[in-house]
C-alpha cells in the first residue's frame, strides 16, 4: 500500500473525506486503543498525544484534509530578507479559551518552553537561532541556514498562553511528571476541556470564542481509551461508541456486514521498523552472549533483516493490506528514494550465513522490547517476527507492554532490539534523517528519538546540506546517499507502511487524514 505519485502537497488522495454538512448538533463518542498521556503539548511528542490536543491547541499553520499546510495563527509567512528565517504574520482578534487575547508575546513564550530542555518536542527547533517579536501580530524565526522546509516542520507547534502557564507554574513542559498543563488546557483551538479521567474518558466540548468558522456539529467529543480490540469492537458494534480507530483488520468483513456501520480504509505515512541498541556494549537480556553486543556487527544486523518475510506477515496478520518499506518514509513522500527501493529479501540461509561469518554460527539470545497497544497488530507482529528471528538461530525474549510504559524504557536504554513507528512531521525524508538517523545530540537537539544511538558522521554532515539545498536534484542526491548509507548499515530494519482501518456508525462523516489525526472540527453525526 505505498502511497504512490503523491507530491510535496503531501498526499492528496491520501485524505478520506465524507462530508455532509447540515445536521442537528448531537455528541460524539470516540475511542482508540492509546489515551494521550498528558494534556501539555510540549511534553511529549507522540501520535497520540499531538493528535489529541490538535482539537485545542493551535500553531501557527496547520495541516487541512489533503495534508498541505495552511494558515492557522498566522495569517501568513515570508522569507526574512537579508538573513536567514521566516517573518510570521499573526491572526489578530483571537482568544484564548479563558478570553485573553493571543499576541506574539505567547508565540515567544511557546517557544521558549517547546525548545527548553524538558520539552520532547524540542528537535522541531534544532535549525532555529533566535526568535525576535517585531510587533504585537508579527514575530521572525531565525534560523542557522535557509530552510525552506520550516514552515512544514511546526505544523504541530502549538501556542501556549504565556500568562495562563506562568501564573499556574506551567512555565516549562513535564514530561515524565505532571505540571498544571498535564491537566489543564487553555489553547485557542474549536475545542476545549471539559472533563479528564486520564486513561478512562476525556470530555471535549466547542470553543465557542473559536476564531474560525465551525464545520462540525459536534456538541460533546467523550473519548474512551480501549485497549482491548475485542472490547472496542464489541462496544461499536452495541452503540456504546460512535467511531473507533482502529480496529482489527480480522474484523473488517464483521463490520462490512452490519447494516448502519462502514469501514474507512486509508494509507497512513507511518513505517514500522525495528530498531538496535548500537550504542550498546553487551546486550541486556543474553542468556548465553554476555560480554559484547553482536548488534554492533551489521551482518548481524543485515541477518536479523533477512530473517523476516513480510509477505507471510502481510498474509496471516494483515490481510494484504501492508505495503513492504525498503527506508523510514513510503514511497510517495518527499526526498523517497527511488534509487534505494529495494529491501533485504526473505532469505533464512543468507541470515544463517551472515552469522556464522559473524562468528555466531550456533545464533545467540537477545532481547525484543514491543508495544501492545499503540501500532495495528503490534504484538502478534513482534511475536510472528521472534518466531522467524529463532528459525535462523536469533532467540528473541519477547517484552511486551503498553505505550505509557514503553518510550520512558526506550529512553532509559532498555532494551537490545525495539519496534518503532514514525510518521514524517513534515512529509520530507528529512524529518526521518533528523530525528533518527542523526547522532544523538542534545545541545543541537537532533536524534531525539534515536534511542539506540545510531551514528555516522557522513549522515551528519549530509544533514543540514539536505535542509537548506534548494535545488531538488541536488538534495535528493544527498538523501540517496543517506539512505544508501544506513541502508547498508542497517541503521534499522524497516519493515512496512502501516494501513488505516477505521470503523464508525453510518450517521457519523468525519475525514480520515494520512497522518491518522483525527479532527473533531470535520465531523457531523446525523
Amino acid at each position: 500500500m505505498a502511497l504512490r505519485n503523491l507530491g510535496t502537497t503531501a498526499l492528496m488522495g491520501a485524505a478520506f473525506a465524507v462530508c455532509a454538512m447540515g445536521a442537528s448538533a448531537e455528541t460524539l463518542r470516540w475511542a482508540s486503543t492509546t489515551d494521550p498521556q498528558t494534556m501539555d503539548p510540549h511534553a511529549v511528542n507522540s501520535a497520540p498525544v499531538l493528535s489529541f490536543l490538535n482539537n485545542i491547541y493551535e500553531g501557527l499553520v496547520r495541516r487541512g484534509k489533503d495534508m498541505s499546510i495552511e494558515p492557522s495563527l498566522a495569517t501568513s509567512w515570508e522569507p526574512l530578507e537579508g538573513e536567514n528565517g521566516w517573518r510570521f504574520t499573526l491572526r489578530e482578534g483571537v482568544t484564548f479559551q479563558d478570553g485573553s487575547a493571543f499576541t506574539a508575546e505567547d508565540v515567544l513564550f511557546s517557544y521558549q518552553r517547546a525548545s527548553d530542555e524538558a520539552a520532547d518536542v524540542r528537535s522541531w527547533f534544532a535549525p532555529v537561532t533566535d526568535v525576535r517579536v517585531v510587533d504585537e501580530f508579527t514575530i521572525d524565526f531565525v534560523t542557522n541556514a535557509p530552510n525552506p522546509l520550516f514552515p512544514d516542520s511546526i505544523a504541530n507547534f502549538m501556542i501556549l498562553d504565556k500568562d495562563w502557564a506562568e501564573g499556574n507554574d506551567a512555565a516549562l513542559p513535564a514530561r515524565d511528571a505532571e505540571n498544571f498543563a498535564t491537566m489543564n488546557v487553555n489553547g485557542t483551538g474549536p475545542f476545549t476541556l471539559a472533563g479528564r479521567d486520564p486513561g478512562v474518558r476525556t470530555v471535549l466540548v466547542p470553543h465557542e470564542g473559536w476564531w474560525d468558522e465551525a464545520e462540525h456539529n459536534v456538541t460533546e467529543g467523550v473519548f474512551t481509551p480501549i485497549g482491548n480490540a475485542a472490547t472496542g469492537l464489541a462496544a461499536l458494534l452495541s452503540g456504546e461508541i460512535d467511531f473507533i480507530q482502529p480496529i482489527p483488520l480480522q474484523d473488517v468483513a464483521q463490520v462490512e456486514g452490519r447494516e448502519g456501520f462502514r469501514v474507512l480504509e486509508g494509507e497512513e505515512t507511518r513505517v514500522i521498523m525495528f530498531g538496535f541498541g548500537h550504542e550498546h556494549d553487551t546486550l541486556l537480556y543474553s542468556t548465553d552472549v554476555t560480554d559484547v553486543n553482536p548488534f554492533q556487527d551489521p551482518r548481524v544486523r543485515l541477518a536479523a533483516a533477512h530473517a523476516l518475510d513480510i509477505d507471510s506477515i502481510d498474509r496471516v496478520l494483515f490481510r494484504g493490506k501492508i505495503e513492504a518499506a525498503s527506508q523510514l518514509v513510503p514511497a510517495g513522500i518527499s526526498g523517497y528514494s527511488e534509487a534505494n527501493s529495494d529491501r533485504p529479501a526473505y532469505d533464512p540461509d543468507r541470515a544463517r550465513a551472515l552469522l556464522a561469518e559473524a562468528g555466531y554460527p550456533d545464533g545467540f539470545s537477545f532481547g525484543l522490547k514491543c508495544t501492545n497497544d499503540r501500532y495495528i497488530n503490534d504484538e502478534a507482529l513482534c511475536r510472528a517476527a521472534a518466531s522467524m528471528f529463532a528459525a535462523v538461530g536469533l532467540n528473541a525474549e519477547l517484552s511486551t507492554g503498553p505505550v505509557r510504559d514503553y518510550w520512558p524504557q526506550l529512553r532509559e536504554d532498555d532494551f537490545d532490539m525495539y519496534l518503532l513507528g514514525w510518521s514524517p512531521g513534515t512529509f520530507d525524508m528529512e524529518h526521518p534523517i533528523r530525528f533518527l538517523m542523526h547522532s544523538q545530540d542534545d545541545e543541537a537537539r537532533l536524534g531525539s528519538w534515536n534511542f539506540g544511538n545510531y551514528s555516522n558522521a557522513r549522515v551528519d554532515e549530509l544533514l543540514p546540506m539536505i535542509q537548506q539545498e534548494i535545488d531538488p536534484a541536488a538534495r535528493q542526491a544527498m538523501i540517496d546517499e543517506v539512505v544508501a548509507i544506513t541502508q547498508e548499515e542497517v541503521a534499522y530494519i524497516p519493515l512496512y507502511t502501516q494501513p488505516l482501518i477505521w470503523a464508525a456508525k453510518d450517521n457519523v462523516d468525519l475525514t480520515q487524514r494520512a497522518d491518522n489525526f483525527f479532527m473533531l472540527r470535520w465531523v457531523t453525526v446525523n
